[in-house]
């Protein structure tokens, strides 16, 4: 079966420019494509215009076949015929890669950033302190020197992607790069590898880091060390690893910013008569004086005893609240003795006793009001 004229299969005249062949290429490729039109008919004309393409995109192979026709490019048609005869997907980079790019090869990439939850007590976070912390790593296979390879052999160039670990695949109308799936992007591939690391040319291990926690870090702060996270690929920098604290409850103290907050138990009588008792804090105790007629969720502020914020700024303070203890397992003589001072307090009406007065007030009032 003879070929058709090549200026006839793109529907150009013989003295069509090169930008008119690229455009009609484009069109009828787009419409012939064996993706849109499947079956053998739409796949032998798109062969036909590829192969028109190739020649009369060519000066020096469209000369030849303008003096001698298709004997004058015998071979040179076809999918990878001929001598210097490029693919399908070096055709279309051709056409189309002013509008997409053309891909790089193989680069190196920085390792994964990885994170170590490091847990504080609040002396420890609020004060600062110096860990160790042993975290896994990779390092290069004593037996094969990090080759990957059996000692005595070594990696050779994958033929696949000619060792750059990139490969040019079609899909669809497009030509993209990819990593070579054969080697995995290495650009080598390991035909004996080595027993020890098994072709990966590396060995997890352990190392030890000391790790300096800064004053006043609280439950969310991260503290970067960079450089030491998951190693970089193909000669890549290694990622950075990121210490998470996480500080644990404390039995006395909560924390809120840069204060620190307590609960202080007094007796009956403290808060009734007044008094002095000790509080913990931090560095120490300190004296904690309490008016007479405290009650039950009264806050007092001790300046300067909380915790210096990691970022800078004034000291927070202690806050402490005072919880009045009810008194319990009584004795009868106690009991009795509460008795007689509830009643003398009683006699004196609602002069010992103001806030319930009015509690009790109002809730007569209301009652009063709803007709109770």
């Amino acid at each position: 079966m003879s070929k058709r004229d090549y200026y006839e299969v793109l529907g150009l005249s013989r003295n069509a420019s090169e930008a008119d062949i690229k455009k009609a290429y484009r069109r009828l490729a787009m419409k012939y494509h064996p993706d849109r039109n499947p079956g053998k008919e739409a796949e032998q004309r798109f062969k036909e215009v590829k192969e028109a393409y190739e020649v009369l995109s060519d000066p020096k192979k469209r000369s030849a076949y303008d003096q001698f026709g298709h004997a004058g490019v015998e071979g040179a048609g076809g999918f990878g015929t001929g001598p210097g005869a490029g693919g399908f997907s070096d055709i279309f980079n051709d056409v189309f890669g002013d509008i997409f790019g053309r891909a790089g090869g193989s680069r190196a990439h920085r390792g994964a950033d990885l994170r170590y939850d490091l847990s504080l007590t609040l002396e420890e976070a609020v004060a600062g302190t110096e860990v160790k912390i042993r975290i896994p790593t990779l390092v290069d296979c004593h037996h094969c020197a990090g080759s990957g390879a059996r000692a005595g052999s070594r990696p050779r160039t994958c033929t696949t992607c000619g060792g750059i670990g990139q490969v040019r695949v079609q899909q669809g109308f497009f030509s993209i790069q990819q990593t070579c799936p054969r080697c995995q992007g290495s650009g080598q591939l390991i035909e004996d590898p080595c027993p020890r690391c098994r072709g990966r040319g590396k060995l997890e291990d352990r190392k030890t880091l000391s790790v300096r926690i800064p004053a006043g870090v609280d439950t969310g702060d991260r503290i970067r060390i960079p450089g030491e996270g998951a190693p970089g690929e193909r000669g890549g920098p290694a990622g950075d690893l990121y210490v998470q604290v996480q500080v644990e409850p404390h039995p006395i103290f909560t924390r809120e910013e840069n204060h620190l907050f307590c609960e202080v138990p007094i007796s009956f009588a403290t808060a009734a008569l007044g008094g002095e008792l000790p509080v913990p804090t931090l560095d120490g105790k300190v004296m904690l004086r309490i008016p007479p007629g405290t009650q039950t969720g009264k806050m007092f502020r001790i300046r300067g005893k909380g915790v210096k914020p990691v970022r800078g700024g004034p000291v927070g303070d202690l806050i402490c609240r005072v919880v009045v203890e009810t008194p319990v397992n009584l004795t009868e003589r106690q009991k009795e003795l509460l008795r007689e001072f509830d009643r003398s307090v009683s006699e004196g009406g609602n002069k010992h006793n103001p806030h319930c007065g009015s509690w009790l007030d109002g809730v007569k009032k209301f009652f009063e009001k709803m007709g109770f």
